[in-house]
Order: structure tokens, then C-alpha cells, then sequence
């Protein structure tokens, strides 16, 4: 049965293909540009086969997001199963055009189904931190919340949920130009694993180590610090091509905090694109309450 409130996100989100089912969340493919190839991220290119040419391409893709287009056949789609509210859920605004790609979808669509209630969220967030409010959403919504308490859980998520990735070169990101922020560590980066995250929409640095295994010490001392003295976390490995790295991070967390939930999930092409082959992260957010 359909919930009352119905999830749209896009493939930037990272969400584990059985969450998004179980979750029944629609999601959007981005574009990815390899030379004379239009790709769709996770339909007609898929991780494994991408994370294998990645590393000897010549010239790196370029990602897009979807097009109005793109996301107002989704909202028709849930009109057409009966749904009359609609929350789409997207990366920040700040490195993405698909929040006003969505904003747009919404106009046209009322335009045509004027009944209908879209809401459009920027999550000045990417990856499993925006997916999480993804998911937080739609649990909301299969548990019968209103429209307007599926946002509230969003916004509520939005200034606690936190990204932290480590890789061997920040090339991919300057490259690519996602760098944001970051780009005063791109000229001290030998032999040191940079630490990025996201704060208000943007990539910023957070640090540096001069080994994997330190950057993952401070990914779990960042974590406990947040989860301060309730002890409690929801975290989301991420990696791209680089399981065994996130394993890692995981053993060295799970020691120190309660994990009340784990993901662990390869980034799709769209963004392995930018953060290169071997990257490896997390993505959390605090429990300050019984969950």
C-alpha cells in the first residue's frame, strides 16, 4: 500500500537498491558524459564496470543532473498511483543543479494536476547524508506521518547529519570542479590522506593525516565527539571501489560508539566520478533520542 506521502529523490543519494523498494522511494537517475556517451547513473552504467575504467581514463566524464523532464514524469508517475503530496528530496543546491531542476518539474506539474502538493527539500548535503533524510522521510511517511512532519524530519536532520571521506588524491573533485572550499589542501597533498566534508552546501577541508589508518582514527573521533553522551549513531559507509577501507572505518567505530544502524554502499558512478577510485568515508548522524 502507498503511503500518504510520496519520496522522490535521485541517484546522488546512494540508497541501497532493497531500501529504496522496501522504502518505496522513487528515484531519478543523474547524467554522466563520457565522451560521445550519454550515460544514466545505475541504468545504462553501472558501479562495477565503471570503477574498472575509471582509473585509465584520459579524460574524466561529465555529470549532469536530471532535467526538469527527468523529474516531473516521476511526479506523474505517483499522480497516476493515486499519490496527492509529493516530497523531493536533493543534493545541495550549492553543487547540483537538481534542486532548481525539481523546482521547475514542480511548477509544470501543478501547472497540469493543480490538486497535487510537491514540496522540494535541499539537503545542502550529498551522498548517504542526503540519503538518509531520504529514508527518514519515507519511514515517516509508511508510518502515516503528515506532509508537513515528513519535512520537519528533514529539516530536523539537516544540521546534524555529517560527511566525512578520505581519499589518496583530491584531483577528481578540482577536476571536476567540486572542490569547493577545499582547494588550499590540493597543493600539500603529498603523501598526506586529506579529510573533506560538507558544511552548509560546500565541500570543506577537515583535516589531514599522513596515513589511511590515522584519517580513519579521526573519522571515528569525530564520530564519537557528535554522538556525545547519548553514544549513539546512524552511519552509512561509503567507498568507491575500496570495500575493504570502509570495513576498516567500520571495525574501528563499531568499538567506540552504538551503532543503532549501518549501511554499507559503493558511490554511484555520478559521484565516483568526482571523488575518484579508492575513496572512503562515512556518513552520520547522532541519536539524541530512543529510535
Amino acid at each position: 500500500m502507498m503511503p500518504n506521502v510520496a519520496i522522490v529523490t535521485d541517484s546522488i543519494a546512494t540508497i541501497p537498491d532493497e531500501l529504496m523498494q522496501s522504502l518505496q522511494i522513487k528515484w531519478v537517475p543523474y547524467y554522466i558524459h563520457r565522451g560521445n556517451e550519454v550515460l544514466r547513473d545505475l541504468v545504462s552504467i553501472k558501479r562495477e564496470e565503471f570503477y574498472r575504467w575509471l582509473p585509465f581514463a584520459k579524460e574524466l566524464p561529465k555529470t549532469a543532473n536530471p532535467g526538469p523532464g527527468d523529474y516531473e514524469q516521476v511526479y506523474q508517475e505517483f499522480a497516476d498511483q493515486g499519490a496527492n503530496q509529493i516530497v523531493s528530496i536533493h543534493m545541495s543546491s550549492k553543487s547540483s543543479g537538481a534542486f532548481q531542476a525539481a523546482r521547475i518539474a514542480r511548477e509544470l506539474t501543478l501547472k497540469r494536476l493543480p490538486q497535487l502538493r510537491i514540496e522540494v527539500l535541499d539537503t545542502l548535503n550529498v551522498s548517504m547524508c542526503h540519503g538518509w533524510m531520504v529514508i527518514e522521510a519515507a519511514r515517516a511517511a509508511l508510518r502515516g506521518a503528515s506532509i508537513d512532519n515528513v519535512i520537519a524530519r528533514v529539516q530536523d536532520l539537516m544540521p546534524i547529519t555529517q560527511m566525512i571521506q578520505t581519499a589518496d588524491t583530491l584531483k577528481y573533485l578540482a577536476m571536476g570542479g567540486r572542490i569547493g572550499r577545499a582547494t588550499s589542501m590540493l597543493g600539500t597533498l603529498l603523501n598526506i590522506k586529506p579529510l573533506i566534508g560538507m558544511h552548509d552546501g560546500v565541500i570543506v577541508p577537515l583535516g589531514k593525516a599522513f596515513t589511511r589508518g590515522k584519517a580513519y582514527q579521526m573519522m571515528a573521533e569525530a564520530v564519537v565527539k557528535s554522538a556525545g553522551k547519548f553514544g549513539k549513531v546512524k552511519i552509512a559507509y561509503v567507498h568507491a571501489a575500496a570495500l575493504d577501507e570502509a570495513l576498516k572505518i567500520k571495525a574501528l567505530i563499531d568499538e567506540q560508539v552504538e551503532v543503532l544502524e549501518s549501511i554499507i554502499v559503493e558511490l554511484t558512478p555520478a559521484l565516483g566520478v568526482h571523488s575518484g577510485p579508492g575513496t572512503a568515508g562515512i556518513c552520520f548522524y547522532p541519536i539524541f533520542e530512543n529510535e
